[in-house]
């Protein structure tokens, strides 16, 4: 029989946070695969657990993947952390976890500490629709296009930054997406956990003078589905009724269909469109 795979959420800072069946489970696998073994090992001496580590991450990512699972296939269990959190969220887990599922490897997750959900259910914004971006790409056209489509995102955005690059990112944000509302979260689950409800405007002109101190989590308000109509409606009205009309029954849509999306494109009733398009017929 194969091995398993278990993903194993650990501390995002409060050990307090370790799940008694993630305890049991690295002690009773065969090997764990973690992102920093220098790090891991505090945490597994802090409980009791002394199952073999071995590296697993960002720059061995397929290499040490296809080694796990050649272990895994000769039936030995294998569970994955990563230094803090849920492996596999903005984590090279991910790749691991693809190729297992393509080997017909069972994979199961641990649940535990996220810190973009953690940072979320403090931030005060809307948590019913939301996306994760985790750290934006260092490339600046890869940035520039993620930037570009989060501009019209109406889901609130969740962000991971390192200290040094916070400032700058914070600048990118604002430059992108206008002054939003914005809550920022650093040292979660710590003793100096920091949750700061504030603008992009704001935020950007504390850190002139304040320094960033550890890993922060960003959470910025989406943009409004009433912003996205008058924008939409602002994008109409660059162009004449008549060829706002063209468009629709070139793509034979039927003349009154026509004038009943023209007028709910630019918020107006069919009536006044009606009325427009008489006028200029005599």
């Amino acid at each position: 029989m194969t091995g398993k795979l278990y993903l194993c959420a650990t501390p995002i800072g409060n050990l307090g946070d370790m799940t008694p069946r993630v305890v049991e489970t690295l002690n009773s696998v065969d090997i764990i695969a973690a992102e920093d073994t220098r790090n891991s090992i505090k945490l597994l001496n802090h409980f009791d657990i002394h199952t073999p580590m071995t590296s697993y991450h960002e720059y061995n990512k397929v290499e040490k993947a296809a080694y796990l699972i050649g272990q895994m296939n000769e039936g030995k269990d294998v569970a994955l952390i990563t230094d803090a959190g849920t492996p596999a969220i903005s984590d090279p887990g991910e790749v691991l976890v693809r190729m297992c599922q393509d080997a017909g490897i069972t994979v199961t997750s641990l649940p535990g500490a996220a810190a973009c959900i953690t940072a979320l259910t403090l931030s005060g914004l809307s948590t019913r629709r939301f996306c994760f971006e985790g750290f934006l790409p260092a490339d600046k056209k890869e940035k520039k296009a993620v930037m570009d489509c989060l501009k019209e995102e109406t889901r609130t955005i969740i962000l991971y930054e390192a200290p040094h690059h916070l400032a700058r990112t914070l600048g990118e944000l604002y430059e992108a997406l206008g002054n939003r509302r914005i809550t920022l979260c650093r040292e979660l689950t710590k003793r100096f956990e920091t949750v700061l409800p504030s603008t992009l405007a704001d935020a950007i002109e504390m850190y002139k003078s304040d320094e960033p101190r550890g890993e922060y989590v960003i959470v910025v308000e989406g943009r409004s589905f009433g912003d996205l109509k008058t924008q939409q409606e602002k994008d109409w009205q660059s162009i004449s009724i008549e060829e706002h009309m063209d468009i629709y029954e070139k793509s034979g849509v039927e003349r009154k269909e026509a004038m009943k999306l023209v007028a709910k494109d630019r918020g107006v009733s069919k009536r006044e469109i009606y009325q427009y398009l008489l006028s200029n017929e005599k």
